[in-house]
């Protein structure tokens, strides 16, 4: 378990972009976790969105952000940016990351009960 932080939420209207942040606790690195981003609207079940593999470089990402979100990391892999393009409103949620150690992205979706989770950021896109 890692602990982890997200930051960059905000609102922003339809068309505009805002940079999610997932920093792990201060002294640790996420280089061998693959960590997911996730979002969940009230009264719905949480959703993939993107994911970054721990090794190789691999991304993956759900259909509907395809083409206008991207997960990256930071040189320092301490920190996964989850850059959001092109805002719809039905991207509005609160957002989520998570992160397993040396683990493959389909576990972090399949098994999210043995993930490191963070506290959630809000992300509302208005129309």
């Amino acid at each position: 378990q890692v602990p982890l932080a997200e930051s960059g939420g905000g609102s922003v209207q339809a068309g505009g972009s805002l940079r999610l942040s997932c920093a792990a606790a201060p002294g640790r690195t996420l280089s061998m976790y693959a960590v997911g981003w996730f979002r969940q609207v009230p009264g719905k079940e949480r959703e993939f969105v993107a994911g970054a593999g721990w090794k190789g470089g691999s991304t993956y990402y759900a259909d509907s952000v395809k083409g206008r979100f991207e997960i990256s990391r930071d040189n320092d892999q301490a920190t996964v940016h989850l850059e959001m393009n092109n805002l719809k409103p039905e991207d509005t949620a609160v957002y989520y990351c998570a992160a397993r150690f040396q683990a493959a992205v389909a576990t972090v979706v399949r098994e999210p009960a043995s993930n490191s989770w963070g506290q959630g950021t809000l992300v509302t896109v208005s129309s």
